[in-house]
Protein backbone atom coordinates (compact mmCIF):
# COMPACT_ATOMS: atom_id res chain seq x y z
CA UNK A 1 0.00 0.00 0.00
CA UNK A 2 1.29 3.53 -0.43
CA UNK A 3 0.13 6.48 1.54
CA UNK A 4 -1.42 8.03 -1.42
CA UNK A 5 -4.27 5.21 -1.32
CA UNK A 6 -2.84 3.58 -4.50
CA UNK A 7 -1.34 0.24 -4.81
CA UNK A 8 2.33 0.30 -5.50
CA UNK A 9 5.05 -2.12 -6.48
CA UNK A 10 8.06 -3.10 -4.69
CA UNK A 11 10.27 -4.55 -7.43
CA UNK A 12 10.14 -5.79 -11.08
CA UNK A 13 7.03 -7.65 -12.28
CA UNK A 14 5.99 -9.21 -15.15
CA UNK A 15 3.70 -7.88 -17.13
CA UNK A 16 0.79 -9.59 -15.85
CA UNK A 17 1.13 -8.74 -12.38
CA UNK A 18 1.52 -4.24 -13.37
CA UNK A 19 -1.65 -4.66 -15.44
CA UNK A 20 -3.40 -6.00 -12.71
CA UNK A 21 -2.09 -3.38 -10.48
CA UNK A 22 -3.24 -0.78 -12.81
CA UNK A 23 -6.36 -2.45 -13.00
CA UNK A 24 -7.26 -2.16 -9.27
CA UNK A 25 -5.97 1.48 -9.01
CA UNK A 26 -8.21 2.49 -11.77
CA UNK A 27 -11.01 0.82 -9.58
CA UNK A 28 -9.95 2.79 -6.79
CA UNK A 29 -9.86 5.66 -8.38
CA UNK A 30 -13.66 5.46 -9.39
CA UNK A 31 -14.24 4.82 -5.68
CA UNK A 32 -12.24 7.89 -5.03
CA UNK A 33 -13.63 9.88 -7.50
CA UNK A 34 -17.37 9.48 -6.63
CA UNK A 35 -16.50 10.32 -2.46
CA UNK A 36 -14.95 13.06 -3.27
CA UNK A 37 -17.41 14.27 -5.17
CA UNK A 38 -20.01 13.26 -3.20
CA UNK A 39 -18.46 14.56 0.07
CA UNK A 40 -17.12 17.80 -1.59
CA UNK A 41 -13.20 17.20 -1.57
CA UNK A 42 -10.95 17.08 -3.99
CA UNK A 43 -9.81 13.61 -4.68
CA UNK A 44 -6.38 13.76 -3.69
CA UNK A 45 -7.50 14.27 0.06
CA UNK A 46 -9.98 11.02 -0.10
CA UNK A 47 -7.48 9.14 -1.92
CA UNK A 48 -4.69 10.10 0.91
CA UNK A 49 -7.21 9.65 3.74
CA UNK A 50 -7.84 5.79 2.33
CA UNK A 51 -4.34 5.27 2.27
CA UNK A 52 -3.71 6.39 5.80
CA UNK A 53 -6.26 3.91 6.65
CA UNK A 54 -5.09 1.29 4.51
CA UNK A 55 -1.42 1.69 5.82
CA UNK A 56 -2.69 1.43 9.18
CA UNK A 57 -4.44 -1.74 8.70
CA UNK A 58 -1.39 -3.48 7.55
CA UNK A 59 0.11 -5.76 10.06
CA UNK A 60 3.56 -5.65 10.95
CA UNK A 61 6.34 -6.06 8.77
CA UNK A 62 4.16 -5.38 5.38
CA UNK A 63 6.09 -2.83 3.31
CA UNK A 64 4.19 0.35 2.70
CA UNK A 65 5.30 3.21 0.75
CA UNK A 66 5.33 6.30 3.43
CA UNK A 67 5.47 10.07 3.46
CA UNK A 68 9.39 10.03 3.55
CA UNK A 69 8.85 8.74 -0.04
CA UNK A 70 10.58 5.07 0.99
CA UNK A 71 9.40 1.26 1.23
CA UNK A 72 9.46 0.73 4.40
CA UNK A 73 9.04 -2.34 6.97
CA UNK A 74 5.60 -1.57 8.49
CA UNK A 75 7.13 -1.82 13.00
Amino acid sequence: EKIDGYLGIVSDVDGAIQRKVDEINAKRREVYTQLAQKEGQPLSVVARLTGEKLIADQPSGSLVYDDSGSWITKP
